[in-house]
């Protein structure tokens, strides 16, 4: 390759990802981030609830009104919750829990070695293709996912001499800003369809509607297999140039697996098929106790405990892998690498206590419930049909996505709105299920209120102590424009080809 052209051919790219860049490192730490916008979400509230501002809420009987931090009640509540926001912030105990045993199993080699076996020898060109395609199926995992898949893309990266900070980002990027496509069913599938049929029987629609979980599916497969192409494209030719070559601090490289190693790899992944089949058994058997009402494979407690259940498939192969290969000797082991790699968390713990406090008060506020019933009212009173009403939507969601980053919470505001709006212009719930998805997806990984962003923060800095909140949102902005077209591209696909969305589902009623 000629390194002296290269540069040219990117001149303007380089100007504004550089720029991007510039913009981002001004922005001030995570901590005193959230100090910031404490204080301007105190006076803002304040200021709105001034005018007795109140939110139409489908569903409820009486207005929300917009609540003042700054006042009496407002006071009160976030003195008496202060302790309770951050203990019950939601995403803490499950990145706590998952952190535990993900570092349990670095810290045994399990992840190294695996990861050595398996891709040490793979194609170096087909690497960031493979951590985005699997990136992109990663709402099967649910929110776990973008805690256990970055990480190992970052050792798969390492393990094939390319830049760790690469896979690590691109996997994050790829599986928020992808996170409503997937070639397999899952929990959000679940969890959007189940809203979808309540906001449907708000309107009579004049002909009679069934939804199901797998009513999305060809469009969301669809982008599960044309998303990663470009997940790809840019690790590989836009985020990794950036990073510079990669240069061990500790001076390690990448060796061949020692025979105990190699045993210690085998069985591991022995236990976990054995585990995976006992799991996943157990779940499809008629009766069983992880099957949900009336026998239902989707919602169950199977799906309900994936978190639990990923969290022993790591125990279990980090305790295979260490005793086999000798790292782990005594049992004192598993808990004094689970405390070290506690140790490792003490910043995002910090961190949380004053992020969950601004996300509790912003909750409280119903600030975000304005923003976001606002916006679908203003769409509905704008009178737009046709496809540009279908974009005007994906915008708002997309806007709103930043500050209501839970997809569920965000679509049980909107659904009761789009739904019977679109529904009367003769739209099929499930299109208007499917254009959320964009929206619920695309700006994810840039979103400052994303708990899991200052997780992927955290292990950057394994692999760039110097790393900046601002720097690394700008290196996951790269990855949301080119993103939202091509979700863009595939809804347009089906719309002006009248294409099923899903099995009996179609763009129109």
């Amino acid at each position: 390759m000629d390194t002296d052209a290269a540069p040219a051919r990117r001149t303007r790219l380089d100007r504004v990802f550089a720029g991007i860049e510039r913009i981002g490192s001004k922005l001030p730490e995570p901590f005193f981030l959230f100090v910031y916008l404490l204080a301007a979400l105190a006076v803002i509230s304040t200021a709105v609830a001034a005018f007795d501002v109140t939110v139409d809420v489908p569903g409820k009987a009486e207005p929300v009104p917009v609540r003042a931090v700054l006042s009496t009640d407002g006071l009160v509540w976030f003195l008496t919750n202060f302790v309770d926001n951050f203990i019950g912030f939601p995403p803490l105990g499950t990145v706590l829990a998952m952190m535990l045993v993900v570092g349990f199993a670095e810290r045994t080699g399990f992840l190294s070695s695996a990861v050595t076996l398996v891709f040490g020898r793979a194609p170096r060109w087909l690497l960031p293709y493979a951590v985005a395609f699997v990136a992109c199926q990663a709402h099967v995992m649910s929110d776990p996912s973008l805690i256990v898949i970055p990480p190992l893309a970052a050792l798969m990266f390492k393990a094939a001499g390319r830049h760790p900070v690469a896979g690590l980002i691109g996997a994050f990027a790829c599986g928020a800003t992808g996170y409503g496509g997937g070639i397999l069913i899952g929990s959000l599938d679940g969890l959007l369809e189940g809203i979808t049929e309540k906001a449907v029987k708000i309107a009579p629609l004049g002909v009679e509607v069934h939804t199901h979980i797998a009513m999305n599916y060809f469009f969301a497969a669809t982008a599960g297999l044309l998303l990663p192409l470009v997940g790809g494209f840019l690790i590989d030719r836009v985020l990794e140039p950036r990073l510079g070559p990669w240069t061990d601090p500790d001076g390690e490289q990448t060796a061949e697996l020692t025979p105990q190693q190699r045993k210690g790899v085998w069985r591991a992944f022995a236990l976990l098929a054995v585990y995976a089949v006992v799991a996943f058994g157990t779940w499809l058997i008629p009766g069983s106790f992880l099957r949900g009402e009336g026998g239902a494979l989707v919602p169950s407690p199977f799906l309900d405990s994936i978190v639990p259940l990923i969290i022993i498939a790591f125990l279990l192969a980090g305790l295979a892998y260490g005793l086999t290969a000798g790292t782990v000797a005594h049992r004192a082991d598993l808990p004094r690498m689970m405390t070290e790699t506690v140790k490792d968390m003490a910043g995002y713990i910090v961190f949380i206590f004053v992020a969950a406090q601004f996300i509790a008060l912003f909750t409280w506020s119903n600030l975000g419930t304005l923003i976001a019933i606002g916006a679908a009212d203003g769409l509905r009173a704008a009178h737009l049909t046709g496809f540009p009403a279908i974009l005007v939507m994906v915008l708002l969601t997309t806007v709103a996505n930043l500050f209501i980053t839970s997809g569920s919470a965000l679509w049980s505001l909107l659904a009761p709105v789009m739904i019977p709006a679109f529904s009367i212009l003769g739209y099929d719930p499930a299109f208007i299920q499917a254009a959320y998805r964009i929206g619920d997806s695309t700006t994810q990984a840039v979103s400052p209120l994303n708990a899991y962003v200052y997780i992927l923060l955290s292990v950057n800095k394994k692999y760039q102590p110097e790393t900046q909140l601002g720097t690394l949102l700008a290196r996951l902005s790269f990855f949301v424009l080119p993103f939202f077209a091509m979700w863009l591209l595939i809804l347009a696909a089906f719309y002006f080809f009248d294409l099923p969305i899903g099995p009996g589902s179609g763009i129109r009623l």
